[in-house]
């Protein structure tokens, strides 16, 4: 009788990843409307803020940019102010060495082409216009520029912190050499303007409450059925 010889089982086909708006709807539910954070803030007083609060936690950066406004009457004097007098306004929001002159170098170039320091012109112009002129600010990147123009100006800007950052990472959104600056343009391409404060907001959630930087909590995660980083349950 003729050996017969059994065909390899086909490999599974991998699951297909979520589309940007199967994402936004599946945490819509957890994380409730998605509002701007700072809704008070004018341009101006969100790029102060941003600077401040780079590499800290609100509850630090929070109070540190209230004890700035308290304790100078106004940008101007900010900007004027001996730096060692910002250092030690903003000290609770930590890197404050650093933090101040930056601070002070961007109020002084705002004021030095504007006359001023109200930005509101910049949500009248082309979008890529207003995230160039805001770039050319010292210590300014492309996060700095999101918050500014999306939580002052309404605009449609993705600011992309570490959660954001490894979320989409995670979700197979970014590859893997794309760095953090330049996840900013390319997620911001994958979504309409409606989703990019959504997409901001529910991001930064569900990697600070789920999918966190150490023992993600994949058996909780409403997105684990199609994440490519998922991980095995434990045993």
């Amino acid at each position: 009788m003729p050996r017969t010889t059994r065909a390899p089982a086909a490999a599974a086909a991998p699951s297909p990843r979520w589309a940007v708006a199967d994402i936004l709807d599946r945490l819509a539910p957890a994380y409730g409307p998605a509002t701007s954070p700072r809704a008070t803030y004018d341009a101006t007083a969100e790029l102060v803020y941003t600077i401040l609060s780079q590499n800290t936690a609100d509850f630090n950066s929070i109070p540190a940019y209230a004890r700035l406004r308290e304790a100078f009457a106004d940008w101007d004097a900010i900007a004027a102010a001996p730096t060692a007098q910002i250092v030690d306004a903003i000290k609770q929001g930590g890197l404050a060495q650093v933090k101040a002159p930056r601070i002070q170098q961007a109020l002084r170039e705002v004021k030095r082409r504007t006359g001023g320091y109200d930005l509101s012109f910049l949500a009248r112009m082309p979008l890529p216009d207003a995230k160039a002129w805001l770039r050319q600010l010292p210590g300014v990147g492309p996060k700095t520029v999101g918050c500014v123009l999306l939580f002052a100006l309404g605009m449609p800007a993705l600011p992309v912190d570490t959660h954001v950052y490894r979320v989409a990472q995670r979700l197979g959104l970014i590859g893997p050499k794309v760095n953090a600056d330049a996840s900013h343009d390319v997620l911001e391409a994958m979504l309409a303007p409606r989703q990019v404060l959504p997409f901001h907001m529910y991001l930064i959630q569900h990697g600070r409450i789920v999918c966190k930087a150490q023992r993600p909590r994949c058996g909780d995660c409403v997105l684990a059925q199609r994440c490519p980083s998922r991980q095995p349950a434990q045993t």
